[in-house]
């Protein structure tokens, strides 16, 4: 397991340390036992752990540098608050964490079951500046507590693009950036989404395509530069985003 884990991810630029990879070995096994009780994810095996969740997520993490340097150098921007939200069993918001420690996450879903699993992963791995929220988008982001507070905001197969950039960009504080880890349909999705993005705030988003280890399936993450305040009214309410998305 331990050598799965660190060749999946070494093979997407991520080099583990010892204690990170122990970290993700524990990780890998809780996610296998509470799956036996609560249905987390459908990818049981350990080598599909390590690749389509630990790997997948960690994806971010090269991008992430170099954007968080550049917005440091740049902008004198200094990120230190993520949320990763419809984290699910923790993805990509644990694993992020688990390399980039110093980043203050917050873990947010709308399933209870789901939110407890994250804070057991977060209590056994003694895991500090992390927590894990139980919410639902529409309704956090309009509470001040959360609203334009998060300098980066993640999600990882929550709903198709023109939907979640109405659910991200009202968590993000001007000048900061929301990442979509989308599929093979993403640059349909990006360019059926740029008037939804222009409405919330958003610039001109960039794609970069992914490759995951072993794996033929084409991936890409899509990120969004906040550049202005969000309306009010957005996110809207009972399903809108989904019913009727922006143009």
């Amino acid at each position: 397991m331990q050598k799965m884990i660190c060749e999946a991810s070494r093979a997407i630029g991520v080099e583990l340390t010892e204690g990170q990879t122990q970290q993700f070995v524990r990780y890998a096994e809780l996610l296998i036992e509470w799956n036996q009780k609560f249905n987390l994810t459908a990818i049981t095996n350990i080598e599909g752990i390590a690749t389509k969740h630990f790997a997948d997520s960690l994806t971010l993490v090269p991008v992430l540098n170099g954007l968080i340097a550049d917005l440091q150098q740049n902008h004198q921007f200094e990120v230190q608050q993520m949320l990763d939200l419809g984290t699910g069993a923790g993805f990509p918001g644990l694993p992020i964490k688990i390399v980039l420690p110093n980043l203050k996450v917050t873990l947010m879903d709308s399933t209870g079951k789901k939110v407890m699993f994250c804070q057991t992963v977060i209590d056994d791995l003694k895991l500090s500046g992390i927590r894990a929220l139980n919410g639902r988008a529409e309704e956090a982001a309009h509470d001040p507590l959360h609203r334009e507070k998060y300098d980066l905001v993640v999600a990882r197969a929550v709903a198709p693009l023109v939907t979640l950039v109405e659910y991200l960009l009202p968590f993000v504080r001007v000048g900061g950036l929301c990442v979509a880890m989308k599929g093979s349909d993403s640059e349909a999705e990006l360019a059926q989404a740029q008037g939804a993005i222009s409405k919330l705030g958003g610039s001109v988003a960039v794609l970069h395509p992914i490759q995951l280890p072993n794996s033929n399936d084409k991936r890409a993450l899509i990120v969004i530069h906040k550049i202005a305040n969000v309306k009010p009214q957005y996110p809207r309410q009972g399903g809108a985003p989904r019913n009727k998305p922006l143009k």
